[in-house]
């Protein structure tokens, strides 16, 4: 609902009490987004011509890195001493949306003794504008409900008012509306019982609604060229319809058919399936983690964990303390943007390239998360907190959960002599996860820290396909049948993992490497039996993006010159491990999709940090997604075009991750999690195996499964060739 400014704003606003950050990087605790509402309603009532309003979203502004390390103690240079103690001025952005105009504003705040002011206000150029909010992507499933035209449509194909159902996205691209309107478009589904799948029952038409106005400006009609329901006979076109353009071919009833994934909903009478005994995650003497606040040791790791509306999970200033020496490893490190283009060419399916990170924001989605079954075992949540359209706080109060997992074997050797001892030691991993829906889908994210220095990556797909109607006979294109009428369209998960290192200091080096054969023949004197290889390191010194190569295995790495290893004499680093998880954007050149999402034409991206810009480089897509058109100024194609030196100095990469999905009947009616992993590994940054010195304690309460019987079944053995002398923790 729009706030009325004027009106509400009393003479003397009462003062909302503050609480002071313990970190620079906290995210915006509840109390804040009350002092900073205020002040921005106070601000709008008095200085600007704004009548009524709606708040879209707020954020920290990240103070300068240099004083965050100094604020903390952190040093800058290897070997060095950290800068001296540096107080830190608390900042926020605020977006708002003139609900009259249709402009959006940006709001510019600190926080100044004992309350939140408005430094500055900018009015957006026309057709810039926030992401979308929770409440705008619930109020266009209402929009479409009670639009006279659409229930018409929907009855012509026997569906009821009550039973219209739809999924809000933005619009992407599409030229013939003005660029001031904010739109949606609307996914269409009937559910015809109560929480049966929506999703099985795809309608035939999409409305654009606008999200301001409240109401349906358009409908467009999804061809089917190989259905023989168009009646034109004009050439078959994917160009886009005229606005005025009427529908020809038939309508298309919903599958009536059911798919259900509730447990309640199923019909398992034909196959039951036994259930699962108990596997219970027991820690008697409680976690190995600490937390103070947002931060969070763990063995010789110590982190921030922060939250914002946008990215969600956020990891700040991480350290590892290297027998006694706090060695800084990345400043900040976030998924910073993600496209989901989709592969059909005909009209309106090109629309659907969703950026859900710039587009919906995945702090805002966020799951509350469920204790025994999102999370298990002895868990530790944090809250994320985000401004809704009123202005007050909207708080999931579980949105991250920390714990440990065993993470099986950390390392093993047995001396297979006869006599020779054996010794392994198990590994155990920290977990910083959240889970997010947006709309259909469900992306899980888990960000593990391991015994050995390494941090891993794991994005988890689930959910629902997208999926859109056929008509009786017609053939999937560009998608798969997954069920009678069905169509699961192809399409891409396309992520930008910002990475923000600080390996042993602030300036880093971008190193890529290529492994080849030794440019010397068989029989030579070089190269006799024409078995070598070498490992080829080129420094990146320029900003721009780079591809990855399969037939060299190309990697990179994050080094810091300015301190090598003992014995190698490289300088220290920390690798940069997504060779398997790199994907190309499939669109052609000159696509709505490249156009926008231009980051994700590189499997890679490096640019030096600049904290004076504006939104200090954190976005690959620009700060403001929504309905943009082309490549925005602040993004990370228009960051890259200067070429400028990335030579050991403060940088900034941005890694383009993901999933080619053709989707598979068993992905339907629910997708069984797809995994995708990315790593940071220590090269050369620690002397030996850091984590040669972990204490395993043997775990009594581990058994054999069937206590007596063959080998196989859980028997003891007792001799073994290799090494059936002792072992020293028998944790296999």
């Amino acid at each position: 609902m729009a706030i009325e400014s004027a009106p509400v704003i009393p003479a003397n606003p009462p003062q909302v009490k503050q609480v002071s950050s313990s970190h620079p990087l906290d995210p915006l605790s509840a109390n804040e987004i009350a002092g900073i509402s205020a002040a921005v309603r106070q601000y709008v009532a008095t200085q600007t011509p704004i009548k009524a309003f709606k708040y879209m979203g707020a954020e920290t502004v990240l103070p300068p890195k240099r004083d965050v390390l100094a604020h903390l103690g952190i040093r800058t240079t290897p070997g060095g001493e950290a800068d001296p103690y540096v107080e830190i001025t608390r900042k926020a952005d605020v977006d708002i949306i003139d609900v009259v105009s249709g402009y959006a504003w940006v709001f510019h705040l600190s926080y100044k003794a004992t309350e939140w002011v408005v430094d500055s206000a900018e009015q957006l150029p026309e057709g810039r504008m926030p992401q979308l909010s929770v409440k705008e992507l619930i109020e266009a499933e209402q929009i479409v409900r009670d639009d006279e035209q659409v229930r018409k449509l929907c009855a012509d194909v026997g569906v009821a008012p009550d039973q219209i159902y739809a999924d809000g996205w933005s619009l992407g691209y599409d030229d013939r509306f003005p660029e001031k309107l904010r739109l949606q478009q609307c996914m269409m589904y009937a559910r015809f019982g109560k929480d049966e799948n929506i999703y099985a029952h795809p309608l035939d038409f999409i409305p654009v609604i606008d999200s301001n106005a409240k109401k349906v400006i358009h409908i467009d009609y999804p061809s089917h060229p190989k259905s023989g329901l168009h009646t034109s006979s004009s050439e078959y076109s994917t160009h886009p319809p005229k606005l005025d353009a009427t529908c020809d071919r038939e309508r298309i009833p919903p599958p009536t058919m059911k798919h259900e994934y509730l447990p309640d909903h199923l019909d398992t009478a034909n196959a039951p399936r036994e259930a699962l005994k108990p596997l219970h995650v027991v820690q008697p003497e409680g976690v190995s983690f600490k937390m103070t606040g947002n931060t969070l040791e763990w063995q010789q790791w110590r982190m921030h964990i922060g939250f914002t509306a946008r990215e969600g999970v956020v990891l700040g200033t991480v350290t590892y303390n290297d027998a006694g020496e706090v060695r800084p490893v990345f400043y900040r490190i976030s998924c910073a943007e993600m496209v989901v283009p989709y592969a059909s060419p005909d009209h309106p399916h090109p629309r659907k390239f969703a950026f859900d990170v710039g587009e919906y924001g995945m702090g805002i989605q966020a799951n509350e998360l469920s204790l025994g079954c999102d999370c298990l075992g002895t868990i530790h949540y944090l809250p994320g907190s985000f401004i809704g359209h009123d202005g007050s706080t909207v708080t999931i109060k579980n949105a991250i959960c920390i714990h440990e997992e065993d993470a099986g074997l950390l390392w093993k050797h047995t001396d297979f002599r006869p006599g020779g001892r054996s010794h392994s030691v198990r590994s155990r991993k920290l977990v910083i996860s959240m889970i997010c829906t947006v709309a259909n889908y469900e992306y899980a994210f888990y960000w593990n820290f391991y015994l050995d220095g390494t941090i891993e990556l794991e994005t988890r797909l689930t959910g629902i396909l997208n999926v859109y109607t056929l008509a009786e006979g017609e053939e999937a294109s560009f998608a798969t049948q997954v069920a009678p009428r069905i169509s699961a369209q192809y399409h891409q998960h396309l992520f930008s993992i910002r990475v923000d290192p600080m390996v042993d200091g602030i300036n880093n080096t971008l190193i890529e490497s290529d492994i080849k054969p030794y440019p010397y023949a068989a029989g030579s004197a070089e190269n006799c039996a024409g078995n070598a290889f070498i490992s080829v390191d080129n420094p990146v010194t320029k900003a721009g993006g780079r591809d990855y190569s399969h037939e060299t295995d190309r990697r990179w790495r994050i080094a810091n010159r300015s301190r090598n290893h003992y014995a190698s004499g490289l300088p220290v680093a920390y690798s940069v491990a997504i060779g398997g998880a790199t994907r190309g954007l499939l669109a052609q050149p000159g696509s709505w999709v490249r156009e926008r999402a231009g980051f994700a034409g590189k499997a890679l991206w490096v640019v030096p940090a600049d904290e004076e810009a504006a939104g200090g480089r954190r976005w690959p897509a620009g700060r403001h997604v929504p309905q943009t058109r082309t490549q925005p100024e602040d993004s990370v194609v228009e960051w890259s075009k200067n070429e400028d030196d990335v030579d050991d100095k403060d940088i900034v990469l941005f890694l383009t991750v993901g999933v080619n999905h053709v989707p598979r009947p068993e992905d339907w009616p629910v997708m069984p999690t797809e995994h995708l992993r990315i790593a940071f590994k220590p090269i050369g940054f620690f002397k030996a195996n850091p984590a040669i010195d972990v204490k395993a304690p043997v775990d009594e309460r581990s058994r054999n499964a069937f206590p007596s019987g063959d080998i196989g079944t859980g028997a003891v053995v007792t001799e073994h060739a290799n090494g059936n002398g002792s072992n020293s923790c028998g944790c296999d």
